[in-house]
């Protein structure tokens, strides 16, 4: 019996030059139950080929234009419109790659999951939102009942990643069509919602279209696998077939890539006499935790970043790491002075303060972990990445699109995306402009959070050789927010493991990832290798306390020089 059976499907998206045909006779089948993974580079077709079927083009300027999609055996392709809205997110389930445009800033998380239940199951407003807080639980968010009545902007991006998994799975779909859902997610969350995602297929005998460009996720959760390189598939077959013995060069291109032989970088560039162009010291910065509507008592804070000291030198790349929620975008936004902090110093390129705060809107360039929501819809890709370059006071049109052309191929695109708008680009593509717009003003530190997170894993390699590049002639200094402890052995020189706020070891890379002290730092490298490791237990998780109480924990201990560790009770 086959649930999804795909044939010639083609798909166009209309520019200046005339339509550009982006998804060309692809076909697939798909059995109850079974997990077929789609992997290929960004922007070989994968999501488009997922939008083509379920009816969510962006139309104009993309279509179908031929092909079948038959599902349960009705063709998606010829169902209107209102008949294809009972079929989406009721019988088959969606998990985007880019949460916050999947999500209404302005509706609470909770209530988007329930109107979900509501629309699909006939329930009332209070069966929906209880259902929701289970939901929400169930996908591993702490204290779900606050945080269902939140608005999107109030979560981290993995959070948010996991408000759109609970509301794919509210009405227990029989297909899921998972754009890269463990993209945003650090490496226990994502065995977490592997695992979630098989306990839904046991249970309901779900199955699951699973795009990625995770060859270890692909291991993981894939019984079959599909290989698409510019809207085509290439070649197809049970996962240990694909995997083991791929009959492409494009395929044996990926998995190669997906297995860098990186070696972890020194940490010599850090030494002691080697000038910080970033010091954090004792960085406290905390939230008002929401209370009862009618209580009338100071609310409670809640210590996002609790007492946090590091540094970065010039040249060196420091990894910071974390479960999603533990406080290192809260750091970095804090530098940037976009987060008060209540108590510590921060000092960059030798500026403290509102001096810093002035400095960093120049000298500090960010690349953001979702580039959908940092991307101007309005603007073509040249205007994106010359934009600081515009509001330094550049006007001169020829010489921004030359400077374009040249970011744009230092992040691996040509002059043909010149004038493509962001909706005519793929999330990993968006991610390069991000990356592109960063390195236009050639910046005195860069922040980058989760910014490889979104791209195939030859395209992030490519990146982070071109950020090392760009490092070993500029020595410009790095802080590098990731989850991926791959990328961390790639290109950190250090790194500062994070949980609830707190700083649990710090130390250079090659000796934390081979001699790991402290618990949760060994079930974080335990996971990333794809091996179970239990999250160690904690009782408290982020310190909640009256506004200015000081911090109980006691400070990190030096376990070998440049390596320190907190102790296991302190956090």
């Amino acid at each position: 019996m086959t649930l999804l059976s795909v044939r010639k499907l083609r798909t166009e998206i209309l520019t200046r030059d005339g339509p550009r045909v982006v998804v060309d006779d692809l076909g697939f089948s798909l059995s109850p139950g079974e997990v077929l993974a789609i992997i290929g580079e960004s922007g070989s077709g994968k999501s488009i080929a997922m939008q083509s079927i379920t009816g969510l083009l962006p139309s104009p300027p993309a279509r179908v234009t031929g092909g079948t999609a038959l599902f349960e055996g009705v063709d998606l392709l010829s169902l209107p419109e209102r008949d294809l809205r009972k079929i989406r997110g009721n019988r088959i389930g969606m998990i985007f790659q880019e949460p916050m445009s999947a999500l209404n800033p302005m509706m609470p998380v909770g209530d988007q999951i329930a109107e979900a239940i509501m629309t699909h199951r006939g329930t009332g407003w209070s069966s929906g939102r209880a259902e929701a807080v289970r939901l929400l639980d169930r996908v591993r968010i702490p204290d779900a009942a606050n945080r269902a009545r939140q608005r999107p902007a109030a979560l981290s991006g993995g959070m948010r990643q996991r408000v759109v998994i609970a509301a794919a799975i509210a009405c227990k779909p029989v297909l899921v069509i998972a754009d890269e859902p463990t993209t945003a997610l650090d490496a226990t969350v994502q065995a977490e919602i592997i695992a979630l995602l098989r306990e839904l297929r046991a249970e309901v005998g779900c199955a699951v279209i699973f795009i990625t460009h995770d060859m270890a996720v692909v291991r993981r959760i894939a019984d079959r696998v599909l290989v698409m390189q510019t809207g085509r598939s290439l070649e197809g077959g049970s996962c240990d077939e694909v995997l083991a013995r791929p009959k492409t060069e494009y395929t044996r291109t990926l998995i190669a890539a997906a297995n860098p032989a990186a070696s972890p970088l020194d940490a010599d560039i850090a030494d002691d006499a080697t000038p910080a162009r970033l010091t954090v010291e004792d960085l406290v910065v905390s939230y008002p935790k929401r209370s009862s509507t009618f209580s009338l008592r100071t609310p409670d804070r809640l210590y996002a970043v609790d007492g946090v000291s590091f540094s970065i030198a010039a040249g060196e790349t420091v990894a910071l790491v974390g479960e999603s929620g533990s406080g290192k975008t809260t750091i970095a936004r804090a530098i940037l002075g976009l987060a008060q902090p209540d108590a510590g110093r921060i000092s960059l390129l030798g500026r403290d303060g509102k001096a810093t705060q002035n400095s960093a809107k120049g000298a500090v360039q960010f690349v953001f972990q979702d580039p959908q929501s940092s991307l101007d819809p309005r603007y073509r890709a040249w205007q994106t990445v010359t934009e600081p370059l515009h509001i330094a006071g550049e006007r001169n049109r020829k010489r921004l699109r030359e400077k374009a052309t040249d970011l744009l191929r230092q992040v691996g695109l040509d002059e043909t995306y010149l004038d493509r708008l962001t909706h005519e680009l793929s999330g990993g593509q968006r991610q390069r402009l991000g990356i592109a717009r960063a390195l236009s003003v050639s910046p005195g530190l860069m922040i980058a959070d989760e910014a490889v997170s979104a791209l195939d894993a030859s395209t992030k390699l490519q990146i982070l050789e071109l950020l090392q590049g760009l490092q070993e002639k500029t020595q410009l200094p790095i802080l590098f927010i990731t989850h991926d402890f791959a990328v961390v052995s790639r290109i950190a020189h250090r790194v500062a493991v994070m949980r609830f706020g707190r700083l649990v070891e710090l130390g250079p890379t090659a000796q934390v990832l081979r001699d790991p002290q402290n618990s949760y730092t060994r079930a974080l490298i335990a996971a990333a290798s794809g091996a179970p490791a239990a999250v160690p237990p904690q009782a408290s998780g982020h310190r909640i306390a009256p506004a200015g109480v000081q911090p109980a924990w006691r400070p990190m201990r030096r376990y070998k020089p440049g390596h320190f560790v907190a102790a296991e009770t302190a956090i």
